[in-house]
């Protein structure tokens, strides 16, 4: 068993994961006996910018070359059942919390104004959704994991129905309850199935739940299939991935833009496929990388053609997220360095790309009343900052050069024509079809003259959210022309990833899809 796998805990050391996850929700805790809501804004803030300033700390404190988990942190929970507290970082989930972090207080300031009602209750149910966004990326104990991503559930519920801006709010948030508690159901049964088949030593009958004993101990071929059915799905419904996307659209028409730039920015979904579906039974992974490639695929022209067809910035917004993410899968089956590192860099894209158009989105819809196209026009007259802002964020959506979504791209492409050169191609055309939907709304919607007398009277950004779209910009130009940042930090994990998923010797070859997808 691998040292570096199984790293051991010191326990003279700093808790920093433990207390990344505790200091949002006791810190929502604070804010019913505040007494103004001036007050609730800038302690909601005050915590949010300590809990980014504590993610970079605990980015600086690991190892880049170590392909282990680092900062772990271990106790006993449920002793009976074997489930302990148990926490963890490495290469692949170290700039999660922090670019978390930051589109937590990016969302926290944009709702300044927008948010009249229960400001207390919205900001605190904001602040317990990070705490439980943040368990769900340090976890290595699979109940722990389950914990934390069921406890993010209920926020995002509530943030829908109560402060959603479209008449059918209510309707949105048992929609999309309903979706999550569905796809809920496979990973609990995956979780148990694993614990129950999966030993230490053949002497031991103890439940295994330790996502670093899991990994070294793989089960059987067999069992690995209903395992990898089970994780693959659940967690393509959060993702969301064809034909699981539809609660998407509609949370994100009817909710309100700060959670919907949460929704499009953190991709719970696809960072437990990476993390748990494929490397908990890498032989079924390597026997239906056909189906998620093929989802991946369709998803990634599918939303491309959807979006195209969106009159409204958040629809079309929401169809290209699930068009990115479809990418974001298909470099992921390509199962090779490249291919992971780029799906790992777009994963860290979206809370400053997706989340950043969304709080654009969030910003118009607050001056206008609507995002729709029929009562947009001639915006860069009025709003040049503004335009600026969206332009800059809507180019390293689609990939130009010089953005962080060409580094990105480039990777995830690189990695997909090593093992399917036809499928390259075809993802090729689905990022066209970005560029296109892209610079199609910023045609009709910016460009032209001024048809309407709110548009021609309506304020640019103001200093706060300027310093948003400032910051997310900088990040957008410094991920483009510094790709190194970022890689470095993930090299070594995602190596150790790809080493992990290659076949052994002794494994048949699959033949189930293109002969290009069989790793030689």
């Amino acid at each position: 068993m691998s040292p570096e796998i199984l790293s051991t805990t010191d326990p003279t050391a700093f808790p920093i994961l433990s207390l990344l996850i505790l200091l949002p929700l006791g810190w929502a805790l604070l804010l019913p006996f505040l007494r103004t809501d001036r007050m609730v804004c800038y302690v909601a803030l005050m915590g949010a910018g300590l809990e980014l300033a504590l993610a970079i700390i605990m980015l600086l404190s690991i190892q880049p070359e170590a392909s282990g988990m680092q900062l772990v942190e271990q106790a006993d929970w449920i002793p009976s059942l074997n489930v302990h507290y148990l926490v963890g970082i490495d290469g692949i989930a170290a700039l999660f919390p922090p670019l978390t972090a930051l589109l937590f207080c990016a969302v926290i300031l944009a709702s300044w104004t927008s948010i009249q009602a229960m400001p207390r209750l919205y900001f605190a149910l904001l602040l317990a959704l990070e705490s439980a966004t943040m368990g769900v990326f340090c976890a290595l104990d699979l109940v722990l994991f389950f914990l934390f991503w069921e406890l993010t559930l209920a926020p995002i519920y509530f943030l829908i129905s109560l402060w959603g801006i479209g008449p059918e709010r209510r309707f949105a948030a048992v929609k999309y309850t309903l979706f999550m508690l569905t796809g809920g159901i496979p990973l609990l049964f995956a979780f148990i199935l694993m614990a129950l088949h999966t030993t230490i030593t053949p002497a031991s009958a103890s439940l295994a739940f330790d996502y670093r004993i899991l990994i070294e101990h793989p089960l059987p071929a067999v069992q690995q299939t209903v395992i990898f059915l089970l994780l693959f799905f659940g967690f393509a419904v959060k993702t969301p991935l064809f034909p699981f996307h539809t609660w998407l659209p509609t949370v994100l028409r009817e909710g309100p833009a700060g959670l919907g730039a949460l929704l499009v920015g953190l991709k719970l979904g696809a960072f437990g496929i990476l993390r748990l579906a494929l490397p908990l039974a890498p032989a079924a992974a390597r026997d239906y990388v056909w189906l998620m490639a093929a989802l991946g695929l369709f998803g990634l022209l599918y939303g491309a053609l959807a979006a195209l067809r969106q009159a409204n910035l958040r629809k079309m917004l929401a169809f290209s997220s699930i068009s990115h993410v479809g990418l974001v899968i298909v470099g992921i089956a390509a199962m090779n360095l490249q291919g992971i590192q780029g799906a790992i860099f777009q994963l860290t894209n979206f809370p400053v790309v997706a989340g950043g158009l969304m709080l654009l989105a969030g910003f118009l819809h607050h001056r206008l009343g609507s995002t729709d196209l029929a009562s947009l026009g001639g915006l860069v007259k009025p709003l040049p900052r503004f335009t600026a802002g969206f332009l800059l964020l809507g180019m390293a959506a689609i990939g130009l050069p010089g953005t962080n979504g060409f580094v990105a791209e480039l990777l995830m492409l690189l990695g997909i024509v090593q093992v399917a050169p036809g499928l390259a191609l075809i993802a090729l055309f689905g990022v066209i079809l970005g560029a296109a939907y892209v610079l199609g709304f910023f045609r009709s919607a910016f460009l032209g003259p001024v048809t309407h007398p709110t548009v021609a009277s309506t304020l640019d950004l103001r200093p706060r959210e300027l310093l948003i779209v400032g910051v997310m910009g900088l990040l957008v130009l410094i991920g483009g022309l510094f790709p190194n940042l970022t890689q470095n930090v993930t090299a070594s994990a995602a190596q150790a990833w790809v080493t992990r998923m290659a076949p052994l010797p002794t494994d048949p070859v699959n033949t189930g899809f293109p002969s290009q997808f069989n790793r030689q």
